[in-house]
């Protein structure tokens, strides 16, 4: 069955790219998603599946109920773009100022519907059921990954898998990793209120930009002396800004920025840690402030036994040469929801044209990848649906090649 399937997504491709396109060049926001959603639930409606829309809120769920009892297997892409204008010069160029997909995500919705079609053609000989999960707002927190699951996108699930392109990895590649795949991601803001005044009389103000560039300095201490030099963690101010003149010292100054961790002692101690050097450089200077912290995704963690299985079909199918392993990274994913309920993996799928001028990092607005990564993509979910809902095991082959 398995090269039967991989023969119908090679035929269907041409289809595939054109929605991919369509997608890209009609993007849309996170949380203003409207017609993408649409044409997801059009073409899975078109197939013969049973559709939800509206999950979570702006959420598309295909169900794939098999002809035969057995365990269900869950697939999420996401389909919100960025705030980016798209520079690329292209025929599929966004069409829609300031705005692109400029990570990805069109790719995969578009190989997950070319896995929904192929799989709806055999479905009476499946065993099991198969949920198409097309998520909204993947890109900003609180993303759309925790309301779909609250509205029940995994009722029943026993497996999910999730892929992302990867303009760092050559097309045909694939990485995995066990364990911390990505990290937790939170946010932070500071307000510090001084006393305004002339730039010539600092000495009758309170200025908040020095207080907040010995807040902005001190931030750098927390990862270099108090958190363990074995585990990793990020703190980056992105934003400081106050006054608008060059001879007024303004009243107040605002800075925002991003934590990433791994452990959860990590960033407790980075939060509370945050709210001391602020609360301590306030009281010297005279001025106070407001600090809010907000927790966002959580860190994904790959289950062990589902990555294996990924790594073993992926090399099978491409070579153990194109299947790497890849660290750990500062990025953060909503897919780590899904891994809190359901065991897992999420993987990344090479889309560098080594040929073609498809070298661009995500979130770049010249991002572009190599579309063939739909079809490894769609190769890979199809084994991974076949493999295990034939059995729900690891097989002794793949302990003893991956080294289970």
């Amino acid at each position: 069955m398995t090269e039967k399937l991989f023969a119908r997504l090679q035929e269907i491709y041409p289809e595939l790219v054109t929605f991919r396109r369509d997608l890209h060049m009609y993007p849309e926001l996170s949380f203003q998603e409207k017609e993408t959603p649409r044409k997801v639930a059009d073409f899975l409606t078109q197939l013969g599946l049973e559709v939800r829309t509206e999950v979570g809120g702006r959420g598309v769920m295909g169900i794939l109920r098999g002809g035969k009892p057995g365990k269900t297997v869950a697939f999420r892409a996401d389909f919100d773009a960025l705030p980016i204008q798209d520079e690329k010069r292209v025929d599929y160029k966004s069409r829609i100022p300031g705005v692109m997909h400029a990570c990805g995500h069109d790719i995969h919705t578009a190989a997950l519907l070319g896995v929904a079609k192929v799989l709806s053609e055999v479905k009476d000989e499946l065993e099991g059921n198969v949920i198409f999960i097309h998520q909204f707002a993947e890109e900003v927190i609180p993303g759309g990954a925790k309301a779909m699951i609250e509205d029940g996108c995994l009722s029943g699930v026993d497996v999910i898998y999730g892929a992302h392109v990867a303009s760092h990895l050559p097309f045909g590649t694939v990485g995995v990793g066990e364990g911390h795949l990505m990290a937790a991601g939170d946010t932070f803001e500071i307000d510090i209120y001084g006393a305004g005044g002339h730039g010539a009389t600092p000495h009758l103000t309170v200025d908040p930009l020095v207080v907040g560039s010995q807040i902005l300095l001190n931030l750098q201490q927390i990862v270099s002396r108090r958190v363990d030099p074995l585990k990793p963690a990020v703190v980056t101010v992105g934003s400081f800004n106050g006054g608008e003149a060059y001879n007024v010292i303004p009243d107040t100054a605002k800075m925002k920025g991003t934590v990433r961790t791994f452990d959860k002692d990590v960033q407790d101690l980075i939060e509370k840690s945050i709210g001391q050097i602020t609360a301590a450089a306030c009281e010297s200077a005279g001025a106070s402030f407001q600090y809010k912290y907000e927790r966002g995704y959580p860190s994904v963690w790959n289950h062990p036994e589902e990555t294996k299985r990924i790594e073993q079909l992926a090399k099978k199918l491409f070579g153990d040469e194109k299947v790497g392993h890849e660290p750990p990274h500062m990025g953060m994913e909503d897919f780590s929801y899904y891994l809190q309920k359901v065991p897992g993996t999420f993987f990344w799928v090479g889309g560098r044209d080594e040929e073609g001028d498809k070298s661009y990092p995500h979130h770049h607005p010249k991002f572009d990848v190599d579309e063939r990564a739909i079809l490894t993509i769609g190769q890979l979910f199809v084994s991974a649906c076949l493999n295990y809902i034939s059995d729900g095991l690891v097989t002794p082959e793949l302990q003893k090649e991956v080294g289970f």
